[in-house]
């Protein structure tokens, strides 16, 4: 995208009301933005939530990660264009949209981080990981990134890979380990396991 080309509607997967944008890329209208200070990087957000973030919420608060510089603002629903598409995003908003931990993540002064959350442009370039002090930390935050980025990977406190995906596909654990731990736990009576 040129420099001075501001996102559109057709830049959305989805625009409207009557869906839930919550853990989404989100385009930002122009007109919310300065005048003087307008930039489709500048419209790019990561929304957490916030009761406009939820299906027909028009003039509520939604909260929002700038994917330009990192800053958590809070905009309308109506500020809202849509939904970005994934093939807009640029290598800078995804490696921004990388450094952000799941909504609710636990308080990093209080609990200690059991994994690190790491994601990886085409090129292999990445920036440094995210703690995620829980299972259900990873979890969110591989939902979170899925959409957006080429290959996400979580690593244990030992450094070791825990879950690797790239484009879409599991590579990390492959489908063959799935299929023996569920067997496993069918046979000894315990939960069944599911990515």
């Amino acid at each position: 995208m040129e420099e001075n080309m501001l996102f559109t509607p057709l830049d959305c997967r989805q625009i409207g009301y009557d869906f839930s944008i919550a853990g989404k890329v989100v385009i930002l209208c122009a007109s919310s933005l300065p005048e003087n200070d307008r930039s489709a990087e500048k419209q790019l957000y990561f929304c957490t939530g916030g009761f406009g973030s939820k299906p027909n919420p028009s003039g509520r608060a939604v909260f929002a990660v700038s994917l330009e510089n990192g800053e958590q603002a809070r905009w309308n629903r109506s500020d809202i264009m849509g939904i970005a598409k994934p093939e807009i995003i640029t290598d800078h908003a995804r490696l921004q949209l990388s450094q952000i931990r799941p909504a609710g993540a636990l308080d990093l002064k209080s609990h200690q981080p059991q994994y690190s959350g790491y994601c990886f442009l085409p090129d292999g370039r990445y920036t440094s990981g995210v703690w995620l002090c829980s299972q259900k930390e990873m979890q969110e935050f591989i939902e979170m990134q899925m959409d957006y980025q080429h290959r996400i990977m979580i690593c244990d406190r030992n450094d070791f890979c825990v879950f690797e995906m790239q484009e879409g596909k599991l590579l990390y654990p492959t489908q063959e380990m799935l299929e023996a731990h569920q067997k496993e736990q069918e046979q000894n009576g315990g939960m069944e396991f599911k990515l």
